[in-house]
């Protein structure tokens, strides 16, 4: 079995790449992308926590967490689809939908 310090410094590792990729690109799918990065990095210490104390707990949270990244992804895509259809657009600089 893996020592959950690796699994754990494996989802610092990932959390940060998705951070990093999130608050640098314009792209609203890549940003999109990143984020999904970052939970997966959570669900990754979630199931790292769980196996550590021997709890189902952490397994509850990242099916749970699952199930929303699903969700998020499927409403994000939906968004981004109809901005382009609006806009022609997924920049995330050049599109101020609140904005008249």
């Amino acid at each position: 079995m893996i020592d959950p310090t690796y699994a754990i410094g494996l989802g610092a590792i990932l959390f940060t790449i998705g951070l990093w990729g999130a608050f640098t690109n314009k792209n609203a799918i890549i940003v999109l992308m990143c984020a999904e990065l970052i939970l997966n990095a959570v669900n990754i210490n979630f199931i790292a926590a769980a196996a550590q104390y021997g709890d189902v707990t952490g397994w509850v949270y990242a099916v749970i967490a699952i199930a929303i990244a699903a969700a998020e992804v499927a409403i994000g895509l939906a968004i981004f689809l109809s901005l382009y259809s609006q806009r022609e657009t997924i920049n995330l600089d050049e599109v101020r939908l609140l904005k008249n």
